[in-house]
């Protein structure tokens, strides 16, 4: 099954001039990887995607399943910008009352907690409290919690704003290790989160998408002149300059 939004127009306020209209979009397998300067619609194609927010118009699956639904909710797993703490909750028990508040029960939440925070090689942490995570380990904790009902979907909003350069890579790492069975959008700003393991690459501008396809064609817009070391922000800023040919 595919995450499709279908000819989706959303905006803040009815004054105001849609982030996104008439947009059109199919979510391919593996890890996506989407970039934009800030102010592009990346945050609020992901809320559309998560069923956080209702297109004005278009409509928003997964395969036979309708955004809004519950069992979309379940498929469909959305990680926001910011994870907030709970200073009474540790990371297992986060990660198992997320689990409940998406209709798990407690005892099955909390076993699934657990396997969650394996995948995301926080297991080490489960009983520390959430307020004494890291910055990188807190989002870790927040893939676990959108992982925990099974999810087939991950959305990810700017995981790694704020992260060094060695968190970046665990959570790259992390994010490589779940592509087999779900399917991963991350949104970014920020090109050097474009990862050799990214399976694709989606460039949003203004609304619109100046690309969308394998990481392979991504690279193939870097100029000539540019160095090897920097081929995808050469792609990037090729790709903001002209759009696509």
């Amino acid at each position: 099954m595919t995450l499709v939004l279908a000819d989706c127009t959303y905006s803040y306020g009815r004054r105001k001039r849609p982030v996104l209209s008439d947009f059109s979009y199919a979510l391919p397998g593996g890890l996506t990887i989407l970039l934009g300067p800030n102010g592009a619609g990346k945050s609020t194609l992901l809320k559309m995607s998560a069923s956080v927010v209702v297109p004005e118009s278009g409509s928003v699956s997964f395969g036979r399943l309708r955004a809004g639904s519950k069992e979309f909710r379940k498929a469909v797993a959305w990680m926001p910008q910011t994870i907030t703490p709970l200073a009474s909750l540790t990371a297992r028990e986060y990660v198992a009352y997320i689990g409940w508040l998406k209709g798990m029960n407690r005892g099955d939440a909390w076993s699934q907690a657990r396997r969650a925070l394996q995948r995301v090689e926080l297991s080490d942490k489960a009983d520390e409290r959430t307020t004494r995570l890291s910055g990188g380990q807190l989002r870790r904790v927040g893939v676990a919690a959108a992982l925990v009902h099974d999810a087939r979907v991950l959305l990810l909003d700017e995981p790694t704003a704020g992260m060094d350069p060695r968190q970046r890579r665990v959570f790259r790492d992390i994010l490589a290790g779940l592509r087999e069975d779900v399917r991963v959008l991350m949104s970014t700003h920020d090109v050097a989160d474009l990862a050799e393991e990214a399976d694709h690459v989606t460039v949003l501008e203004a609304g619109r998408i100046l690309h969308s396809g394998t990481t392979e064609s991504f690279l193939a817009h870097t100029p000539a002149d540019v160095p090897q070391g920097r081929a995808a922000e050469g792609a990037y800023t090729a790709l903001l300059g002209h759009g696509e040919p």
